[in-house]
């Protein structure tokens, strides 16, 4: 092997510093320090971090460009900007790539963003750039500037079909779907030529709006007539999109006709039939997949548990837990958020406290996970307990993690805890409470009795109270027996969901508790004559692997007789323990199951 072969091979594999600077060396002995093919190798090597000297070396602004390129995809992307300023204070001229590379440093950057660099961009005259152009709309709108990358857009002489797509991707990936919408139609009326990354951001912009009509329009414009090339990442962006509208059994045909599945399709369906609440599906599924050979991933893992903990299919859940043991898949925060969520919904609170503590990386949405699985079990002092923790490890708390511990203090009757964190929200993180929020300390002020309080918190709601705020009132009402403004409330409650049946049936079970049997026959007779029916209420239970659904007043099961032998004598037992639950306001009984 040549010597020029040895040490590129070893500039690629060397680990350790003391061997970089004798391969430094080496060069400078023998004449090749200033050689352009080495000295990108050596830039591109993993001890670049630890390089000194830099002033040193040629001035070229190939090599400055490699240095650059290499923070800005590293673990420090901070000194990509450090060896700009250095590159520049030497003489040497940025070109286009230099700016290309340095925008791709800005989204790992805390508290930075890319307007210092913009300034340089027209101070050298490269706002002109297409390239250029198209970088900075990318980083402004993965900073959450989208509004600064949309006036680039505007400015921008030469704007190209990337130029476009980086638009609508930023407005999709900032909450704005229908600004991409808009972006998409104007480039189009433009004549812009439109290929496959920009079917995928538009129609991701779609599910995210909704806009069915319009999926429909790019589905068969764009993909039916074969304008643009089918493949599976296209095929995963329509299934994606027909869910997120609500159009599953479409997704599910699109699915059966698709030519081509990999896990990226299955895992798209999975996930939809999820976000459509058809968990059922969603397991079923799962198990053709499984069938075909098909490795599930993260994601596919991730929408499983969901839909496990959502029906109760604690067996499936550990299932799934077993398989990312067994086959040592990486526990990443979202994998590991879902089976904590799993096994507390499924009632195994301790088990998933082995999860939570098993993970090495926590991020808000674990530490909300537990919160609320404490807080859904009625252990208040643990989740406050973990909250503190949270707060000690310096993770910010978000509003979902507000609602889980405002929800722990109701439970607990902690009123005076649930005030200081609600006021802690507003005033130490900055976060604007929302309805749900303003719901949990209703129910919180509700449920200890305080209903004047949660009379005067709604009536300086800075929204409008949803039908929700107004039904944790009165399930105070009904709680401290506070029949006057439980009748004001209740219809209420019917005026704003006059369609709702269960409105109705609350507001007759309260009469009915008081013996006021004609206002509780008169709520009855408008709910019928509006031909509002009530659905029977149900439950999910897993039985040998199976996930089985009871239904109230079904009598149609095989089994039914000894479902009631069962039921009855439950009810004896609890009779004989002195343990019965309040039933008055119950109007109906759980009675069979549905396979």
């Amino acid at each position: 092997m040549s010597a020029s072969k040895e040490l590129t091979t070893l500039l690629y594999h060397h680990k350790i510093l003391k061997h970089f600077k004798q391969i430094h060396s080496f060069l400078i002995t023998h004449g090749l320090s200033d050689h352009t093919f080495f000295l990108t190798k050596r830039l591109h090597s993993p001890t670049l971090y630890q390089t000194d000297h830099i002033e040193t070396l040629p001035s070229t602004i190939h090599l400055w460009n490699t240095i650059i390129s290499g923070f800005s995809i590293s673990f420090q992307p901070q000194k990509s900007l450090l060896y700009y300023t250095i590159m520049r204070r030497i003489g040497i001229l940025p070109d286009n790539q230099t700016y290309n590379l340095l925008l791709k440093s800005y989204p790992q950057l805390e508290n930075r963003k890319p307007f210092d660099i913009y300034a340089h961009i027209v101070k050298y005259g490269l706002d002109f750039d297409n390239s250029v152009t198209n970088s900075l709309i990318t980083a402004f709108s993965n900073c959450g500037c989208v509004q600064f990358a949309h006036q680039v857009l505007d400015e921008s002489p030469h704007r190209n079909l990337v130029t476009w797509t980086a638009m609508i991707d930023g407005y999709v990936r900032n909450g704005f779907p229908v600004d991409g919408i808009k972006c998409f139609k104007k480039m189009r009326s433009m004549g812009v030529k439109i290929d496959e990354i920009t079917v995928v951001s538009v129609l991701c912009a779609a599910g995210m709006a909704g806009d069915v009509w319009f999926g429909r329009w790019v589905h068969g414009f764009y993909v039916e007539s074969g304008r643009v090339k089918w493949d599976v990442y296209i095929g995963s962006s329509l299934l994606d999109m027909y869910c997120k509208c609500g159009y599953c059994d479409d997704a599910c045909k699109l699915f059966n006709e698709m030519p081509v599945k990999n896990i990226v399709c299955w895992s798209a369906l999975i996930a939809g039939y999820v976000q459509c609440n058809r968990f059922k599906d969603a397991l079923l599924l799962f198990q053709d997949m499984l069938l075909t050979d098909v490795r599930p991933n993260q994601c596919t893992l991730s929408s499983v548990l969901t839909a496990s903990a959502q029906l109760g299919a604690l067996d499936r859940g550990r299932w799934v837990h077993d398989y990312i043991d067994r086959n040592s898949l990486e526990m990443n925060s979202i994998l590991g958020t879902a089976l904590i969520d799993m096994y507390a919904k499924c009632g195994c609170i301790s088990e998933a406290y082995v999860v939570f503590n098993k993970l090495h990386i926590k991020n808000v949405y674990t530490w909300t996970a537990m919160i609320n699985g404490l807080a859904m079990h009625g252990d208040a002092l643990s989740s406050l307990n973990l909250f503190s923790h949270m707060i000690s490890n310096g993770v910010q708390p978000n509003g979902v993690t507000f609602v889980g511990i405002l929800n722990a203090c109701a439970h607990g009757g902690l009123v005076h805890i649930g005030r200081g964190l609600f006021d802690m929200m507003k005033h130490m993180y900055n976060l604007e409470p929302n309805v749900d929020h303003y719901g949990c300390m209703v129910d919180l002020l509700g449920r200890a009795g305080y209903l004047e309080d949660a009379i005067k918190l709604i009536e300086d709601m800075p929204v409008k109270p949803t039908p929700g705020v107004w039904g944790a009132l009165f399930g105070a009402c009904m709680i401290h027996k506070a029949f006057n403004l439980g009748e004001y409330v209740g219809n209420l409650l019917i005026r704003l969901q006059p369609s709702h049946s269960g409105r109705y049936a609350l507001l007759a079970n309260m009469y009915s508790e008081y013996g006021k049997w004609d206002a509780a026959a008169h709520v009855r007779k408008i709910m019928k004559g509006k031909g509002i029916e009530k659905k029977p209420g149900h439950s999910w239970i897993e039985v040998n692997g199976l996930v089985r659904k009871f239904i109230a007043f079904d009598g149609s099961h095989s089994e039914s007789c000894d479902l009631y032998d069962m039921l009855n004598n439950i009810m004896d037992q609890l009779k004989l323990a002195d343990h019965l639950p309040e039933t008055k306001s119950l109007t109906f009984d759980i009675v069979t199951f549905d396979a």
